[in-house]
């Protein structure tokens, strides 16, 4: 029996950020809505109605405040606890539809569909999108072809017409030919601007003439990836759904303070706490790192004077717990720390991660490494049951007087007691706090 061709599917959320802050303000359906990267800099996410006045992505909020202000846009500083659990409800809806689903972003899925008994994958992608709608609210559009790279123009394609009602099925290819005969070279998913300039001055300007460029000309200039994705357009598969995503090689938490931190225990608190996630991500993946780098910095748009300083050190045994890490850290720091700087971020990496499986303790190590795993798996779980950060290290501190500027932050909706929508029969539901227009910006 002939095995079915392959045939894959991505979902992608439309506009996630606002669609999520959306979810809980139902006055705001049809009105404009922007999200605020951290200390509420840059438009990071829109909504279509916000797109329609021309707001760009990455643009400073306080360089259009007054469109803002006479637009009423809602704005939002950035919800990661509200995002990440829409997310992991909108990826588990998506389980139900494929035995092999990729978590490719916050906001994006491929589905392997081969082999699937689907007599009309049109419809199965209707009946995706308003499942996932139905129980959470967020609109999806949804790309579905031969290989991922096709499926990811095809979904690109389903946003840009608005009758394709947000689905898009490639599987012939005089229609293949036809939309990738619209898009340019660049537009192809893997096709950075370097290249796009190479082949641009080959006369390689659409998607369908690099769909038909010689293999051999595409390897020589663009190596085995260019080559890759010149067969992905030919309806030749060459990456398969990655259900396993392998462990990151490297893990940094970094953050932007939201007023500027000179004393060193208000730096070593937001330091430690960052390493503290570090660790966290760490031990999720089952993985201990090697080598440990610290950096701090000012803020170089400031008058003042300026410091930017780093360090990287091989740690004498790899680890993932947090008060090892956070013991290196504070070492680092106190060789970084400068009197007379206004600090703006401080941020640790770790590098050089493997499998915990492969640690190989030394004869000279002291530590009492099953205790370590016993108290850290304690508080691992009580911080997944009560909350992130329930229970933490001492040096982590209360104050958090360095924590992000988030004056537009909605409510944790989904992930906090305290903050839970609350509705009241015969009263119309409350609105979370979206400070509409630009004022106060800057």
């Amino acid at each position: 029996m002939k095995p079915s061709p392959p045939i894959f599917a991505l979902v992608d959320c439309n506009s996630f950020y606002a669609s999520c802050e959306k979810v809980f303000a139902p006055g705001l359906e049809g009105s404009p809505v922007v999200v605020l990267s951290n200390n509420d800099g840059c438009i990071i996410a829109r909504s279509a109605e916000a797109r329609e006045l021309g707001i760009r992505m990455g643009v400073p909020a306080f360089e259009i405040s007054d469109l803002l202000e006479t637009k009423d846009v809602a704005i939002f500083s950035t919800n990661y606890a509200l995002y990440g659990d829409m997310s992991q409800r909108v990826m588990t809806i998506l389980q139900k539809f494929t035995p092999t689903l990729e978590v490719y972003s916050i906001d994006e899925a491929f589905l392997d569909l081969s082999g699937m008994p689907l007599f009309d994958l049109h419809e199965y992608g209707r009946l995706i999108c308003q499942t996932v709608v139905k129980w959470t609210g967020i609109p999806v559009s949804i790309g579905i072809a031969p290989t991922k790279t096709l499926a990811k123009l095809a979904n690109d394609a389903a946003k840009d017409l608005p009758e394709k009602e947000g689905i898009m099925v490639w599987t012939d290819e005089e229609t293949i030919d036809r939309y990738l005969g619209s898009l340019s070279a660049g537009q192809v998913w893997g096709i950075g601007p370097q290249h796009t300039r190479l082949l641009e001055k080959h006369g390689i300007l659409t998607a369908c003439d690099l769909k038909h460029v010689n293999e051999k000309w595409i390897r020589q200039h663009m190596g085995v990836m260019g080559e890759r994705t010149v067969l992905e357009l030919r309806g030749i598969s060459c990456y398969p759904v990655d259900d396993n995503p392998s462990p990151k090689k490297g893990i940094c938490t970094s953050r932007s303070f939201g007023r500027p931190v000179e004393t060193y225990d208000d730096l070593e608190e937001a330091t430690t706490s960052f390493v503290a996630s570090v660790a966290e991500k760490l031990r999720k993946q089952k993985s201990v790192a090697q080598s440990l780098t610290v950096f701090v910095m000012t803020n170089r748009f400031a008058r003042g004077p300026q410091y930017v300083n780093g360090m990287t050190i091989t740690l004498p045994l790899a680890t993932h717990h947090t008060a090892e890490l956070i013991h290196h850290t504070r070492i680092i720091l106190k060789k970084l720390f400068r009197k007379g700087y206004l600090y703006k971020k401080s941020g640790v990496i770790v590098n050089d991660i493997i499998s915990q499986k492969t640690l190989q303790c030394t004869l000279w190590d002291d530590r009492n490494r099953e205790k370590q795993e016993k108290i850290t798996a304690a508080i691992d779980q009580i911080n997944a049951r009560m909350g992130k950060g329930k229970v933490r290290y001492a040096v982590q501190g209360t104050g958090r007087k360095w924590k992000m500027r988030q004056e537009r932050l909605s409510p944790r909706y989904t992930t906090d007691w305290e903050e839970l929508l609350v509705i009241e029969l015969g009263k119309a539901p409350p609105q979370p706090l979206p400070i509409r227009g630009g004022a106060g910006l800057g």
